[in-house]
């Protein structure tokens, strides 16, 4: 427990430094000047490391204390680099504003003086800045020497064998010492209780106590079934986001009115006054170990409900979900136990022999416990499996952890039971303690996904949202250093970790850190969100006001989008000092790289700029490109979508729009012709038809009176002869409707008429029609077929 409050405690440290080092520095801070370190009392101190490191004698205290002063130092150091930062800059740009020394000495006296003095004073300046360089390269180094010591310590310590608990000569010293310390609190306790004056002072506080243990008793029977009594009175109705978060509330009373009994049981007992030195040093283990099970029996309570209150956080039937709430709070007990008897032991200072015998037993109980866990979750991804068999990336996660998760409970009980205890107690308590974590992490994502859902009152599409996705991302990143300490990995390594990461990486003379990256976003975003309403007010409120047609509004609002773009960018990249000029060289090694992969999408992008600025088609024109008919839709940086007449979409690469055959229907106006041919019989009166036909195409409404329409006489086909319709239409949009009214009106003035509407004719000839007929006569061949329309003839050929 003691080592889950200190990864608290370092999570909360961390943020805070977050919060410290990109919180800005004022300007009245930034022109204080800076006292350098004390390079004499250094010069002591890193002597005094340095010889540490070389003896490597010194305990892992004393070597800790040194590390923390020898990084106290480092940071003294890093402060003083920026001495004359200001001075330094504006001296070197005076030297630039200079130019070069010319190499044949043709400058004038007085630039010459005047260079000689700048470089004398940047020299000047400089000194104290490589001074805190080089002491910041020792302090550096010793500090990782240190570090090194201490994890080649832990690494030996690991790997050292000690007696074996399934050896029964050490059985009888794991009872000695727990009777000895048993009995050692007792002798404490009647040693005091004898004592008049402490006895005395015991009867003096005796209402105190008697409230006290009374009050704790309460709480910490009662304190739980008051929780659950609350909740059943809310839980009406149907569940929602509301219901989910204040029975979540309430259920904390679970976890923290049992824990406050606790603690008032553990302050009567300090009221009695009767508690010895060895009880004064165990009471406050007790604590951290009761905790322990009160929340891993909370969490279990939430990760395997009695109840279905909309999604479950596992997939399990009621029985599986009861093991799994009974497994969670043993293995909480376990915990405890298991924490409590390792601070016994170590404040007794019990043989290695008798701590391995009386830990082995509840080392084993919590192997065990872990398996039967991971057969739940085993069941859990199982059950999360598609219809087709498909695992998703969840229910991979599941199974892979359950399996770890076994070969952790054998692995750590088979190396406990020959002797490698350290390294067993050194897998399985982070093993149990990272299980209640993830359980934690796994409750706190359901509560956000539950708040998100409030605020935005969509409760279905909470848990699929981006929002809920991206809070719990950065709550599992948050959790990262946690698991980390759990793991063994030590404070001061986290620390180095991140003054590594917060000095940042260097690329093409800039450095890229934490603060960098956070003032390019917040600018870029800044300037991204401005593009929007810019375009939002040119597209709604400007642009509406004028001549301008849809196209060359949307091409408008399309380019002040890709400027503001690169304009945001620019600022950024300026405002977190980020020099562009440096990163031109890399830029340019990647381009060339690049260029081969991306040539057509960069061909793409240019021609969707040369669509935005020339407009030869705009959105709602009818085109015709490569085969495809349909109405523009969307005009991208890349591509272009046509709605086809069948409602299907068409994606057009721009580059085929600009460097292929187009046809725009509709481009400048909305005129356009129509054509529709008709055949009549041969020896119907050509003059009538024509007439017919333009009486046809001067009544339709949408046919325009000038130019006049027109009826030509195109061709003798072979089964009629053939005219067309040729008429100019008001909207071109219309021409299938205006062709099939014409076809309509065609079939009911013809008919009207007596005017035949032919259809093709085709004579058969048979050469040898008898053989035929004796063909048929034997059954030796089936009767010829001949299509409706057509006729048969045993004459002999005839035109068609």
């Amino acid at each position: 427990m003691r080592g889950l409050i200190r990864s608290l405690f370092v999570a909360l440290t961390l943020a805070f430094a977050v919060v410290s080092v990109m919180s800005p520095v004022s300007p009245a801070q930034a022109q204080q000047p800076l006292q350098g370190p004390d390079y004499d009392a250094w010069e002591k101190v890193a002597a005094r490391a340095e010889n540490a490191v070389e003896a490597d004698r010194a305990s892992k205290t004393a070597l800790v204390q040194l590390r923390t002063e020898l990084t106290s130092w480092r940071d003294q150091f890093t402060k003083a680099k920026s001495i004359n930062a200001n001075t330094i800059s504006t001296v070197q740009a005076q030297l630039d504003a200079l130019g070069p020394a010319p190499v044949d000495a043709t400058e004038s006296g007085e630039i010459s003086a005047q260079r000689k003095e700048l470089n004398r004073r940047l020299v000047r300046l400089q000194a104290p800045v490589k001074t805190a360089e080089l002491a910041y390269s020792r302090a550096d180094g010793l500090i990782k020497g240190i570090d090194k010591i201490i994890s080649e310590r832990k690494t030996q310590a690991l790997l050292e064998l000690g007696p074996s608990p399934l050896n029964p000569i050490y059985w009888s010293k794991g009872i000695t010492a727990l009777y000895d310390s048993a009995a050692t609190i007792k002798s404490e306790f009647v040693t005091a209780w004898n004592n008049s004056f402490q006895y005395e002072k015991f009867l003096k506080e005796l209402p105190i106590i008697l409230f006290l243990l009374i009050l704790g008793l309460v709480l910490a029977l009662r304190g739980r079934y008051w929780s659950k009594i609350l909740a059943r009175r809310i839980r009406v109705g149907k569940p929602n986001a509301a219901t989910w978060i204040i029975l979540f509330v309430i259920s904390l009373g679970e976890l923290l009115l049992p824990f406050a009994g606790m603690a008032a049981l553990v302050g009567a007992a300090y009221s009695t006054g009767l508690v010895g030195l060895r009880g004064d040093l165990l009471l406050p283990e007790l604590l951290p170990a009761v905790f322990i099970f009160l929340l891993a029996r909370w969490l279990s309570t939430r990760i395997f409900p009695r109840e279905k209150l909309r999604a479950l956080p596992l997939q399990l039937e009621p029985e599986q979900r009861r093991a799994g709430r009974l497994c969670g709070g043993s293995l909480g007990l376990v915990i405890g136990v298991f924490y409590f008897l390792s601070q016994l032991a170590k404040l007794d200072d019990w043989p290695d022999a008798a701590r391995n015998v009386v830990l082995f037993p509840v080392l084993l109980v919590a192997g065990y416990l872990l398996i039967r866990m991971s057969r739940l979750l085993l069941i859990h991804s199982r059950a999360g499996d598609t219809e087709h068999g498909d695992e998703t990336f969840r229910n991979k996660v599941a199974k892979l952890l359950s399996r770890a998760m076994v070969v952790l409970a054998v692995v750590a009980s088979a190396l406990a039971a020959i002797g490698y205890f350290k390294a067993a107690q050194s897998l399985m308590l982070p093993s149990l303690i990272s299980l209640l974590l993830i359980g934690a992490l796994l409750v706190l994502q359901r509560f956000v996904s539950e708040v998100y859902a409030l605020i935005s009152g969509n409760v279905e599409a909470a848990e699929n949202s981006l929002i809920p996705v991206l809070l719990g991302m950065l709550i599992m990143m948050l959790s990262v250093p946690v698991f980390a300490l759990i793991w063994g990995v030590g404070f001061e390594t986290l620390t180095e970790l991140w003054v590594t990461f917060n000095q940042g990486i260097l690329i093409g003379g800039s450095k890229i850190s934490p603060q960098v990256f956070l003032r390019f976003a917040i600018v870029f975003m800044l300037g991204y969100m401005a593009t929007r309403l810019i375009q939002g007010l040119l597209k709604n409120t400007v642009l509406p006001k004028t001549r301008m047609d849809i196209g060359g509004r949307n091409a408008i609002v399309s380019g002040v989008g890709y400027l503001g773009i690169i304009l945001a960018a620019l600022i950024a990249f300026t405002s977190a000092g980020i020099d562009l000029s440096s990163l031109a060289i890399v830029a340019g090694a990647l381009s060339l790289g690049i260029g081969f992969g991306l040539q057509n999408i960069v061909s793409n992008f240019v021609s969707g700029i040369i669509l935005l600025i020339e407009r030869p088609i705009s959105e709602g024109d009818w085109i015709d490109v490569g085969g495809q008919q349909g109405v523009v839709r969307d005009i991208s940086v890349r591509s272009t979508r046509i709605e086809t007449f069948d409602r299907t979409d068409v994606i057009v690469p721009n580059s085929d729009l600009v460097s292929g055959t187009v046809t725009n229907y509709t481009r400048g106006n909305t005129i356009g012709r129509v054509r529709v041919p008709v055949g009549v019989a041969y020896g119907t009166d050509t003059r009538l038809v024509e007439k017919i036909l333009l009486e046809i195409a001067q009544a339709h409404p949408m046919v325009l009176a000038n130019p006049a329409p027109a009826v030509i006489f195109k061709d003798f086909g072979a089964s009629s002869m053939d005219f067309e319709i040729r008429a100019i239409l008001r909207d071109v949009n219309w021409v299938l409707s205006v062709h099939s009214d014409m076809n309509h009106e065609i079939t009911r003035r013809f008919a009207e008429e007596g005017i035949e509407i032919p259809f093709e004719q085709r004579d058969i000839w048979i050469r040898n029609p008898e053989a035929a007929k004796d063909t048929t006569a034997l059954g030796m061949a089936e009767p010829l077929d001949v299509p409706p329309g057509q006729k048969d003839s045993e004459d002999g050929d005839s035109d068609s």
